[in-house]
């Protein structure tokens, strides 16, 4: 029955493994020095632990900070529009400036006229964007040394 059949399929196993032992040795030591070569390198490279921050209350957005500040963006297609006129009064009660550019040349000189109150959306489709910051603006470095 069952038994006498699993009995020689095991039998069966045995003796191929011993026949070859060459690659029965390498299938035993190929994972575990893939294993050593992982542990080798997570040690070589830590990962760095953040402290928490602790959460606090921001308060009200203080709305004098935004008085002519201007967004400027491109291309200038409908749905850039849409999502433009959103952000300036959907959410503002005066509004914010937004200035639409043909291209992205000509929104990066904007920036460099005005650089302290312009903030510049370049918009790649219609679900991703990217933001161009004047030079003056710190930059996070929290995460650009974590692998």
């Amino acid at each position: 029955g069952v038994w006498r059949q699993t009995k020689a399929l095991l039998f069966k196993n045995c003796l191929i493994k011993c026949r070859t032992k060459k690659s029965s040795v390498q299938e035993v030591l190929f994972p575990l020095f893939f294993l050593f070569w992982l542990i080798l390198m997570s040690m070589m490279h830590p990962h760095r632990k953040y402290d928490e921050v602790a959460s606090t209350s921001l308060g009200t957005l203080d709305t004098s900070m935004l008085v002519n500040f201007v967004i400027g963006y491109t291309p200038p297609t409908q749905t850039a529009r849409e999502i433009m006129k959103k952000v300036a009064f959907d959410n503002f009660e005066d509004g914010i400036i937004t200035e639409e550019y043909l291209s992205e040349e000509e929104l990066q000189e904007a920036g460099a006229v005005k650089p302290s109150n312009f903030v510049g959306v370049v918009f790649n489709d219609a679900m991703s964007y990217q933001l161009r910051f004047p030079d003056s603006v710190a930059m996070s470095s929290i995460y650009t040394e974590s692998r």
